[in-house]
């Protein structure tokens, strides 16, 4: 690649076992590394991973447009509960609220009934928690006003208890967020080294827990996430990467480093949400209508539903406690937060997830996992646990020699040694052992799936699965098979398609504002000068990020529900200003998607809203490559061809099966028997018994199910 190369885009997707980096050239030329990740400092991995990529290539600097980053920092920190050590300021009263929480608990995702529920403690401990004397009614007018001077005693006895981080959450403040402000201004003023969240720019919204915990989860991870950027974007202007980095957002946006240090909140599922936007590129590119998402990495496997290549958002999930799902009457075990985001079930289970015995004897299989180090015991670097990617060695779906394209081999001997103690306990043959171990990975990825299609009405079987991930393509058919489903699309760059949704997505900000009322009764002037303010407010948040106002998409949405209802559906609303004929529109909407998800509607019950949301998308054209995966030049990734073979079971029903071994390019567009195994640079795919296989006129590997 010479100086006059097209413009090149960066992707770095940071999971818990590997860190994928893909750099993507306007005219479609991708270069790509998969290395482990470095947990002791994950930056190091990206800066190994770009480096070997430049190596030998000739690259102007000034043709990287940008750097785009996923990454697991800010939701490692919860999950370790490693966050920044974090006062909570907040009206008298309400200093128990972090324990008090809904007063409703979900099950536990890991048992059957949850008897030994555990509750996730919070983030700020009762001590470090101080109550203002103040108060502001529902109306937002001012009952009882701030008294500074005890606001400051409290700022310094937590300052003095150690804090590096402190939120800020008062009664009503999304009405009226006057006496939030005052204390905003104090801290900045005489305690400038703390980190500062308020929860009237943070969540102008109602529900006073929701609202705590999304602020409180802000200050908590928001140093740690500062730190963590900052760092390596000193370390690729190291290297001579001057670009600008981008992080990807939960909602499937990407935003600058500047406001992901401010709201670190919209980056908890930064990961996961590459795949989707990867995903839904493909299935609108390739006319998918009905798309279900398998992204099974090291650590955990996603799953998402894209319906007419549109990708399904959500506004509250629990970060932490096991599951991820996103439905408020699920909420009870990790910590609520309230931004938008991608409608994903996350779970663990993936090639590093634990194999190992429950009390009863029973094989279990995660949620723990090997994570990068050890590693699987096979990777021969500490780990003596057996794991998933060691009962795949097993069944000969692995090769040893082989993954990553070779740069990093795999111990057999060290995966037969780990599975041997269990494979006794269990009084089964060693191979049957590892097949149980995959069975049983599978059926926790199908509750991932069911999470997200048959729990919420919606029939798998007439969804095409596309996976992806290192993992995810050795599973996805078993998976699919064992859910009825007939299709399953292994996409190009399957183990770093993360990375790649990364090149893809679009810069996105969020804002929602409370606006409680019957829509028979709305306060036109009122509505309008509110969505104004927003709107000036996304403006100029994305002119921070030089976007110009021609560059600048901005949608709006409104949360409504039938009065009397405690939860909402948020309905795309009309731009432009808000009459009597936008109103009627929107609540024709309301209807039809209440009775396609409920099967019923009432239209003659009053309706009302309850927020306001606007997105605002900055665009810029399309450069040539981007928008597109069609065939390179050479797709010959694997290792594999005609005269290979490899021994692998698949089960009791088809034994042991001597499977030719193929890369890519040996597939055509006629269909091919299985078993088959196709070996990548970056994954492996299992084509089983009953299975056929066909390239597409993408390149994309089609196996359907029989």
């Amino acid at each position: 690649m010479n100086k006059d190369s097209v413009i090149c885009r960066i992707g770095a997707d940071i999971g818990g076992t590997f860190t994928d980096i893909i750099l993507m050239a306007g005219d479609g030329t991708i270069h790509q590394r998969k290395l482990l990740s470095t947990p002791t400092n994950y930056a190091e991995a990206i800066i190994i991973g770009l480096r070997e990529i430049l190596q030998g290539i000739s690259l102007d600097s000034t043709i990287i447009e940008n750097v785009r980053h996923g990454t697991t920092v800010a939701t490692n920190a919860i999950l370790e509960l490693k966050g920044a050590k974090t006062g909570l300021i907040t009206t008298k009263g309400f200093r128990d609220i972090l324990e008090i929480r809904l007063q409703r608990h979900k099950r536990d995702p890991e048992t059957t009934h949850g008897i030994d529920l555990q509750i996730s403690p919070p983030l700020v401990p009762r001590a470090l928690r101080g109550e203002v004397n103040e108060r502001i009614n529902y109306a937002g007018n001012i009952s009882k006003s701030l008294d500074l001077t005890e606001a400051r005693s409290i700022l310094q006895r937590l300052v003095d208890k150690g804090i590096e981080s402190v939120a800020v959450c008062l009664l009503n403040s999304y009405v009226n967020a006057s006496h939030e402000q005052k204390i905003g201004e104090l801290v900045r003023k005489e305690f400038p080294h703390l980190y500062l969240s308020l929860s009237s720019e943070i969540l102008p919204q109602i529900r006073e827990y929701e609202r705590t915990s999304t602020t409180v989860i802000n200050s908590y991870i928001g140093p740690v996430v500062q730190h963590y950027l900052n760092s390596l974007e000193q370390e690729l202007k190291n290297i001579g990467m001057a670009a600008p980095l981008l992080i990807m957002q939960s909602s499937g946006g990407i935003m600058s480093v500047g406001e992901a240090t401010m709201k670190p909140m919209h980056i908890m599922e930064s990961g996961p949400a590459a795949g989707v936007i990867a995903s839904a590129h493909l299935a609108r590119t390739c006319s998918f209508n009905k798309v279900i998402t398998l992204d099974m990495g090291g650590t955990t496997a996603k799953t998402s539903m894209i319906e007419d290549g549109r990708i399904n958002r959500k506004y509250e999930y629990n970060v932490g406690g096991g599951i991820t799902i996103g439905a408020r009457w699920l909420g009870g075990v990790g910590y609520p937060l309230s931004v938008s985001s991608i409608d994903i079930a996350e779970i663990g289970a993936g090639g590093g997830s634990i194999i190992w015995l429950d009390k009863g004897g029973l094989m279990q299989v995660g949620p723990h996992s090997s994570g990068a180090m050890p590693g699987p015991a096979c990777y021969d670097m500490g780990g003596t646990e057996p794991t998933v990617t060691d009962a795949n060695i097993i069944l000969g779906y692995l090769n040893p020699n082989y993954l990553a394209g070779g740069s990093l081999r795999l111990s057999s001997d060290k995966a037969y040694v780990s599975m041997k103690h269990l494979a006794k306990s269990v009084d089964l043959p060693l191979h049957a052992t590892a097949y149980g171990a995959y069975i049983i990975a599978n059926a926790n990825m199908a509750r991932a799936v069911k999470a997200v299609s048959s729990e919420k009405g919606k029939d798998p079987r007439e969804y095409t699965l596309v996976a992806f991930g290192g993992s995810g393509p050795v599973h996805a058919a078993e998976l699919a098979r064992s859910l009825g489903m007939k299709r399953v699309v292994i996409p190009m760059f399957p183990g770093l398609f993360s990375a790649l949704g990364l090149i893809f997505a679009e810069v996105e900000h969020d804002f929602t504002r409370t606006f409680m009322v019957v829509t028979r009764e709305i306060p036109f002037t009122l509505i309008n000068q509110l969505i104004a303010k927003m709107k000036e407010e996304a403006l100029a948040t994305l002119h921070r990020e030089g976007y110009q106002v021609k560059e600048i998409q901005l949608q709006q949405f409104a949360d409504l529900r039938y009065v009397g209802q405690s939860s909402e559906l948020t309905i795309p609303m009309k731009s432009g200003i808000i009459s009597q004929k936008t109103i009627s529109s929107l609540e024709q909407d309301f209807f039809r998607e209440y009775e396609r998800l409920y099967g019923l509607k009432n239209t003659g019950e009053p309706v009302e809203i309850v927020n306001l949301r606007l997105m605002a998308v900055g665009t810029r054209g399309k450069l040539l490559g981007f928008g597109r995966l069609d065939k390179p030049e050479s797709i010959r990734l694997g290792q594999g061809g005609n005269l290979s073979k490899r021994r692998a079971y698949f089960g009791p029903d088809f034994g042991f099966a001597n499977t030719p071994v193929l890369c890519r390019a040996d597939l055509s567009l006629k269909p091919t028997n299985g078993p088959i195994i196709i070996e990548e640079y970056d994954s492996t795919v299992v084509v089983p018994p009953m299975c056929k296989v066909h390239l597409d006129e993408w390149s994309k590997m089609i196996i359907e199910i029989s």
